[in-house]
């Protein structure tokens, strides 16, 4: 049976704080979880987390105090494609990967999105900035048949 090309996508908003990004985040994994690889899932979260926790830290928020979350799904007959896009209200500087010692506490987020994600980067516009990410990762379907 030859699987079927779907595409779905999701929009929330959560206060900008710890506890609204958790909340995005565990959302996110719900809506995947069952649909996508495990593996994609975990991928997924993880760069949700580390773009909702940069947005929590060094982002002004948007109007009213909140962060936006989008994803969107695209399964296919051979791979899966997340893209998350986290939305604020920018910074005085744009995101980067930055470099930082063994014993640094934190200042991995980038280096780890940039490592799982098969593309990513920033955009701004009249609402704020959206730091975007791409994974894809082979459909289960394919991972099967091999």
């Amino acid at each position: 049976m030859a699987r079927v090309s779907t595409e779905r996508s999701w929009c929330l908003l959560v206060p900008q704080h710890a506890e609204g990004a958790r909340t995005a985040r565990h959302r996110l994994g719900t809506e995947l979880d069952g649909t996508v690889p495990r593996a994609l899932v975990g991928d997924a979260e993880m760069v949700a987390a580390e773009l909702l926790g940069n947005a929590v830290r060094h982002a002004a928020p948007l109007p009213g105090g909140m962060i936006r979350l989008t994803w969107l799904l695209r399964t296919g007959p051979t791979a899966d494609l997340v893209e998350i896009r986290v939305t604020d209200g920018g910074a005085a500087g744009p995101p980067r990967i930055r470099r930082v010692g063994p014993d640094a506490a934190d200042g991995r987020g980038l280096f780890l999105v940039a490592a799982l994600a098969t593309d990513w980067g920033v955009e701004r516009d009249g609402l704020g900035q959206s730091v975007w990410a791409r994974l894809v990762h082979p459909a289960r379907h394919a991972l099967a048949v091999h």
